[in-house]
């Protein structure tokens, strides 16, 4: 039985030789990764990424990423391509080729078809000698002396400074492009970060009803509103305008203060001006408004016009907090 010691020690070693071989790579970066982004950049089409092997696996990746990040992408196994798929490349796509050696069959195959028709590509591998690297338009060399595994043979850290170089194009591409958190929102609107930009203010007051009294209703008639509408608090309306807002909170310290309640309407009563947020406003901004003002609700307006209130409790029950 292997040790306790002995696993940890093999371990490390396989990540020390891989943040090695990320390392060599941080420093042969060179005017060929410049070249690749700027192809990149002006592609016209869509982002073309193949491979085989392990490389493959990298290569989805790597589309998946850019796809995420605002570059239009495909993955196209290079052996498919070769067997029938090429009908998938247009005039203006360019091509992503991640290969270790550069000399595999389908991927010798492929870069000359690609040639002959027109397509620029870029060649990410670790033999420049290779006719890939030879005949690329752009290419990223990854410096590998050794593989991570003792033997030497399995793709290991070859494949993790794939991953990184493709990494760093996705996020420099998206950086030239401006790409924001909105816009990455829009191509994840199921996870939580879309939540954040896509669920509009509107899309929580709908959930609920209204509350609202008069400036002179009484205070039986406010606690009757904030307690049956379930939200903690009633906005104050005056000509259908909203003047002011009265919390839990206030009918407490309003307790604290009166003794005769009779006396007291809600006009005495509320928080003026509420703090107020529109109709359109995402999620993130809700959240941000009700941190910085240390409060619970917000009132929802469309175009000046009360439609009802968001809680932060809504934003909890959608994991947003």
């Amino acid at each position: 039985m292997i040790s306790t010691t002995e696993i940890l020690t093999k371990a490390r070693e396989v990540i020390r030789r891989e943040c090695e071989a990320l390392g060599a790579l941080e420093g042969a970066l060179d005017e060929g990764f410049v070249q690749a982004v700027e192809l990149l950049y002006r592609c016209a089409g869509r982002v073309i990424v193949t491979g085989v092997g392990k490389s493959a696996l990298v290569g989805q990746k790597f589309a998946a990423t850019l796809n995420s990040m605002g570059t239009p992408s495909v993955f196209l196994h290079a052996a498919d391509a070769v067997h029938g798929d090429l009908g998938v490349i247009t005039g203006g796509d360019v091509l992503v080729f991640f290969s270790k050696s550069g000399t595999s069959p389908e991927i010798t195959v492929l870069h000359q078809i690609i040639a002959a028709m027109g397509n620029p590509y870029v060649a990410v591998v670790s033999n420049r000698r290779s006719s890939l690297a030879r005949k690329a338009q752009a290419v990223i060399y990854i410096p590998i002396e050794r593989e991570a595994e003792p033997n030497n043979l399995a793709p290991t850290a070859s494949t993790t400074a794939q991953m990184a170089v493709g990494d760093a194009l996705a996020v420099v591409l998206s950086q030239l492009r401006g790409f924001t958190a909105v816009d990455f929102a829009r191509f994840h609107p199921g996870g939580t970060l879309g939540k954040y930009y896509h669920l509009k203010a509107e899309d929580f007051a709908a959930q609920h009803e209204a509350p609202s009294v008069g400036p002179s209703a009484s205070i039986r008639e406010v606690i009757y509103e904030i307690s049956s509408k379930r939200l903690g608090a009633t906005a104050v309306l005056e000509r259908n305008a909203v003047i002011g807002i009265i919390t839990d909170g206030d009918l407490r310290r309003m307790l604290e203060r009166h003794s005769d309640l009779d006396q007291l309407c809600a006009r005495d009563i509320m928080t003026a001006p509420p703090k107020t947020i529109a109709h359109d406003a995402p999620a993130v901004e809700i959240l941000q408004t009700l941190r910085r003002y240390k409060i619970s609700q917000l009132i929802v307006l469309r175009e000046g016009t009360y439609i009802g209130m968001v809680h932060f409790h809504d934003l909890i029950r959608e994991g947003l907090t």
